[in-house]
């Protein structure tokens, strides 16, 4: 699937069915960039592993992305305002295309997923502080159900999904998954 065809069919087809755990309680709104870039005539995934020194999260893979501010307009705002500021991906070199519904954790976040496609390639400027490195993950490689894997765990009495994914040395889990199966899913024939 090339960049084209993968817009087209975003457009196209309806979001996958929510698997989002049910929780409950004060959740803090936060926005991720699902940024694709054409890298030899192949769609990529972008994305980041946190710093270890970090509080939230430290050392987990990641989309660019945070919390949202007050001077954000839009969930896509505060998306491509982090996306500026971990690696160095201007706003006016994505195109967006869309978002998913909110995606809660367990943790206390309140996840709205942005889809957009990088439109000139760039080089990434890394906020030390942020962002503990940076690559690409082929699209192809994740629309492949048999690298995607789900287990369940049991919180008090809810039983929650546990999305991972092992791509190369990353193993990326949690609500990054989560996001990634549901976005594969919307192109699932």
């Amino acid at each position: 699937m090339d960049i084209g065809k993968l817009r087209t069919q975003f457009h196209l087809h309806q979001l996958a069915n929510d698997t989002t755990p049910k929780v409950t309680g004060q959740l803090r709104q936060a926005a991720v960039l699902l940024a694709i870039e054409d890298i030899a005539s192949q769609p990529h995934l972008i994305l980041t592993q946190r710093p270890d020194h970090l509080r939230a999260h430290p050392g987990q893979i990641s989309f660019p992305g945070g919390k949202v501010e007050r001077a954000d307009k839009s969930f896509a705002a505060t998306a491509l305002r982090e996306a500026e500021e971990e690696i160095g991906l201007k706003a006016a070199n994505v195109e967006i295309m869309g978002q998913y519904p909110t995606f809660k954790t367990f943790t206390g976040f309140e996840i709205t997923p942005v889809v957009g496609i990088v439109k000139q390639p760039f080089t990434p400027i890394i906020d030390p502080g942020e962002v503990a490195d940076l690559f690409s993950m082929p699209l192809e490689f994740v629309l492949n159900h048999h690298n995607r894997h789900v287990r369940y765990f049991q919180r008090g009495n809810i039983r929650y999904p546990v999305y991972f994914i092992q791509y190369e040395q990353y193993f990326i889990w949690g609500a990054t998954a989560a996001i990634i199966d549901r976005f594969c899913r919307q192109f699932a024939d």
